[in-house]
């Protein structure tokens, strides 16, 4: 029984939403596991509502995910508009100054990219954000930094936070000593520190948002501020770009209040919409804000 658990809370966490989990084991079957999984625990830490919507939060399931949840980042969605229930809740991560929205009814969202290479995309989503006046935050690999220089100052230039992405882009969650951890992250202060001349703002993204909660301690415990995202969309597959009207079905319809939005800045997609994006959120009245406004 013990393995069994084990296996379906890694599988739990692997999925982005409900129903790729049902995909995966189907639904009958999920709700037996999580029924059996919360009677065998007897802590409610995984629960079936009989009533989904009813003591959850706005846009969960009728799931509850186990608190602090570790493996791949991952989030549900039920209800446009609204906030998607994720792996952990906001209060959990909070303790280890982590966040993936902001607790919050007003329009407001948080901008941010992750960059791991160029491919002519940057300069474009750079443009667009200067002209609505936005501040964004890119999060950036250490080889980036290094190929990229002047991208990267134009950044600082232009009132954008550059944080941390890792040098090599790796399993995070599979590294379990501080000094590993420790040199993924402060190779990556290093390179930004010669290229600009300036200290690295300690704000820090897992690859591919794989974690575990030692990671977290580690990543405060080195002064740093971790950050999910509350909406993203499949936008990295260079030769496989979503259309526009893919992107803005996924970026207008599950935008919400205190949203972190993840965009790749390598997509041409993102480069060819975000001045209509911008306007569009302005439209449907939200303010972007830069990260600093919601951690610090």
């Amino acid at each position: 029984m013990k393995h069994t658990l084990s296996h379906f809370f890694r599988s739990l966490t692997q999925c982005k939403t409900f129903s790729q989990y049902g995909r995966y084991a189907g639904k009958t079957a999920a709700y037996l596991l999580l029924f059996l999984a919360a009677y065998a625990l007897g802590s409610g830490a995984a629960c079936l509502s009989e009533d989904p919507g009813k003591g959850v939060p706005a846009g969960a399931s009728g799931i509850s995910f186990p608190a602090l949840a570790e493996g791949n980042w991952g989030l549900s969605f039920q209800e446009d508009g609204q906030p998607p229930t994720g792996n952990a809740s906001m209060e959990e991560l909070e303790k280890y100054d982590a966040y993936y929205a902001c607790d919050t009814d007003e329009k407001v969202l948080y901008l941010t990219f992750d960059a791991g290479y160029e491919n002519g995309c940057t300069e474009p989503i750079l443009d667009a954000l200067k002209k609505h006046n936005v501040s964004a935050t890119f999060f950036v690999v250490g080889t980036y930094i290094e190929s990229e220089p002047e991208l990267i100052q134009r950044m600082v230039e232009d009132g954008h936070t550059v944080g941390n992405h890792t040098w090599h882009h790796p399993d995070m969650a599979q590294i379990s000593d501080i000094d590993s951890f420790r040199e993924e992250i402060t190779s990556v202060e290093d390179a930004y520190r010669d290229v600009t001349g300036q200290e690295m703002t300690k704000y820090y993204r897992p690859p591919q948002g794989k974690y575990n909660e030692t990671n977290l301690e580690m990543a405060k415990e080195l002064g740093y501020k971790t950050f999910f995202w509350s909406l993203a969309y499949v936008d990295w597959y260079e030769d496989d770009q979503p259309t526009k009207e893919e992107a803005f079905d996924k970026l207008l319809g599950r935008i919400h209040p205190g949203a972190i939005v993840l965009l790749h800045s390598t997509s041409a997609t993102n480069a060819a919409i975000l001045d209509e994006l911008l306007t569009r959120w302005e439209e449907m009245g939200y303010q972007i804000r830069p990260l600093s406004e919601l951690a610090g």
